[in-house]
């Protein structure tokens, strides 16, 4: 008497139960990493800015700010805002949060830059807690 031989299965017969969940699972980790990398270069962008350095600056160096959140004053990684600049003129419209041993902040920045330097139309710290306003232009 002829014994039948199972029938072979193919490759994803055999393989596919795993081979679906961790296919989805890559291609979702591919698409946070990619929005992560996005993320982090337009941050990056915005860090790099004259409107942002001179602006963290003006609000670390200013002493009701460092009273308010202590010392050392670090800032945030979620920047909010525009930046366009083109050569030698541009504007700004961000908000930098910032924190201290004491509290958080945010620093609201309006400038313009006209001729290579950067005017700041708009200076502000709010204090978090309080909703106190800082104003650091006057």
């Amino acid at each position: 008497m002829l014994r039948q031989q199972p029938i072979k299965k193919n490759w994803w017969d055999r393989n596919w139960k795993w081979f679906v969940p961790v296919g989805c699972l890559g291609a979702l980790t591919a698409l946070a990493a990619f929005i992560a990398a996005i993320f982090l270069l337009v941050a990056g962008l915005m860090k790099s800015s004259d409107a942002y350095k001179g602006g963290l600056a003006k609000a670390k160096a200013h002493t009701a700010v460092q009273e308010a959140l202590g010392v050392p004053i670090e800032e945030g990684l979620f920047i909010m805002g525009t930046i366009n600049v083109s050569g030698p003129s541009g504007q700004a419209d961000i908000s930098i949060p910032i924190s201290g041993p004491a509290g958080k902040a945010t620093i609201y920045v309006a400038a313009v830059k006209s001729a290579g330097s950067w005017t700041f139309s708009t200076l502000v710290v709010e204090i978090k807690e309080s909703g106190q306003r800082i104003d650091l232009l006057e």
